[in-house]
């Protein structure tokens, strides 16, 4: 490197860690307003986010970075593609191209709203009160369209927000992806629904919320989440935010009449953070730390949720602990039975508390919605209606009411309608996909889980996904660790061999 380019690059890096700086300082006014923050102070926050949102955006999209940018692309180019400074490059290149595209008005006054229709939805959920946030949606989808409009032209109006997210798919691909998962998943969902269900009464006794949350913690230490640099709070809405590397927090949510919704919740968003704890901390501050895409991201929270923590291995291991903390709910089943319960496949009406083998339905239904909104083939006014009427004909379950109906995703009530939905179910073959390649590597791994340890796992997923953070996209990284690019067959395989032992599939 020249020293004309060294410092270039370093002037770069210090400009990208401030803009960083700045919206890690949005990230925790968020966090703090979705599980500290008092009702009153509602309006300030949306303005306060608003600012820090238009600011960094500002800061980003400033000529002088693109003009560091295009005198720093011949020095990364003559670098190998895996450098950590070509990769830097590149990254910030496709980011900042992308957001060039977007007025700062536009970007500041988005901020403001969805901090006003998340407001309004916490309240609205709980209430049943679609009316209330009926022209906020539409408000919303004005918005969602406008956004997307600044990087046409495309082919679906889809296109750059699904980009956004997992980059390099389209309406087109990921439909595809669907429709072949879909006809593979149907003939099971309606293989196991044709028997009995399973008993699952156990896990709807009442569990107080302090042991609940007391077992889930010290599940996620065995993990491998860090604490000394992480947290857990309590939201309406689980999710994960990072703030900086020693700074990943998680948030989970209690129904003390539903063991599953903190434990399930709790052990997915670990995997979420765990992604982040494992990032190359010389990244800190850097485009490139943060996760590469929705569906990794989403690949490594259902591995550590699904694949381990429901797994036969891993109840072996901790059953014993769970019946000790609640005797009085669990002294009279026995761990076959709640690991069944745990795994029970039934058509269902929540998103985040459906089943394996049903999960990707739902998400589907979400997907198909997005894209009619988008084009204009619905309008919000008729979202509980075709919500209701898709649950009834995809899942054989209609919505009593919106509450658990069209309310129950914070996604459109919290960010753009469009581009999300579709990495949770790429994140499921890919967890399949990398699950199958650390057993190839190390076949001792179930063993391990049977005996509450998870280091050759932890260790495995770090080396291979968790360090690169963003610098190689997902069919990258899918085809640097499986030597494939995304494919349904893994994860149809991975659930025919589970819910085969659980149920006749034959």
């Amino acid at each position: 490197m020249q020293p004309t380019e060294h410092s270039q690059l370093e002037t770069l890096k210090q400009q990208l860690i401030v803009i960083n700086d700045i919206s890690s300082a949005g990230s925790l006014l968020y966090w703090d307003m979705t599980t500290q923050m008092p009702p009153g102070g509602q309006a300030a926050r949306g303005r306060q986010l608003a600012v820090l949102g238009q600011i960094a955006h500002d800061r980003f999209v400033d000529p002088a970075i693109g003009r560091l940018l295009d005198e720093l692309q011949p020095y990364a180019e003559t670098l190998p593609y895996d450098h950590n400074d070509a990769a830097l490059w590149r990254v910030t290149r496709r980011n900042y191209d992308r957001e060039v595209k977007v007025p700062s008005a536009f970007v500041a006054e988005f901020f403001q709203f969805f901090s006003v229709i998340y407001d309004v939805w916490t309240r609205a959920r709980p209430a049943n009160d679609f009316n209330a946030v009926r022209d906020l949606l539409k408000k919303n989808l004005d918005y969602s369209r406008q956004y997307a409009e600044f990087f046409g032209p495309f082919d679906h109006i889809a296109d750059p927000l699904i980009d956004q997210g997992d980059y390099g798919m389209k309406a087109a691909s990921v439909r595809a992806i669907f429709a072949e998962l879909r006809a593979q998943l149907v003939p099971i969902v309606a293989a196991i629904t044709a028997q009995p269900p399973a008993d699952d009464s156990m896990v709807r006794r009442h569990y107080p919320e302090a042991d609940q949350l007391a077992f889930g913690l010290d599940i996620i230490k065995d993990y491998g989440y860090d604490f000394s640099r992480g947290r857990q709070d309590l939201t309406a809405h689980p999710y994960m935010t990072r703030i900086n590397s020693g700074d990943v927090r998680i948030t989970t949510r209690v129904d003390e009449h539903y063991f599953n919704d903190a434990l399930f919740s709790t052990l997915h968003e670990a995997g979420h953070a765990m992604y982040e704890q494992g990032i190359d901390a010389t990244f800190d501050g850097l485009p490139l730390a943060t996760g590469t895409s929705a569906g990794v991201h989403e690949s490594q929270s259902r591995t550590w949720e699904n694949i381990i923590g429901r797994s036969r291995e891993f109840w072996t291991h901790y059953y014993p602990a769970l019946q000790a903390r609640f005797p009085s709910q669990l002294s009279d089943v026995s761990a076959d039975s709640f690991h069944r319960a745990v795994n029970k496949v039934t058509p269902s009406l929540i998103r985040v508390d459906a089943d394996e083998v049903t999960y990707n339905l739902h998400v589907m239904i979400r997907f198909d919605i997005e894209l009619a909104l988008l084009e204009g083939a619905m309008e919000i006014d008729d979202l509980p209606r075709v919500w209701n009427e898709r649950y009834t004909s995809d899942l054989g379950v209609t919505p009593p009411d919106d509450k658990d109906g069209c309310l129950q995703d914070v996604h459109w009530f919290g960010g753009i309608i469009g581009g999300a939905f579709q990495g949770y179910t790429l994140g499921n073959l890919m967890s399949a996909q990398f699950y199958d390649s650390a057993l190839k590597a190390h076949p001792e791994i179930p063993a391990e889980i049977g005996q509450g340890k998870f280091d050759t796992l932890h260790g495995w997923l770090k080396e291979n996904i968790y360090q690169h953070g963003s610098k190689f996209t997902a069919p990258e990284l899918v085809e640097r660790v499986t030597g494939t690019g995304v494919q349904v067959a893994p994860y149809i395989a991975y659930l025919r061999r589970k819910y085969g032992e659980l149920y006749d599939l034959s």
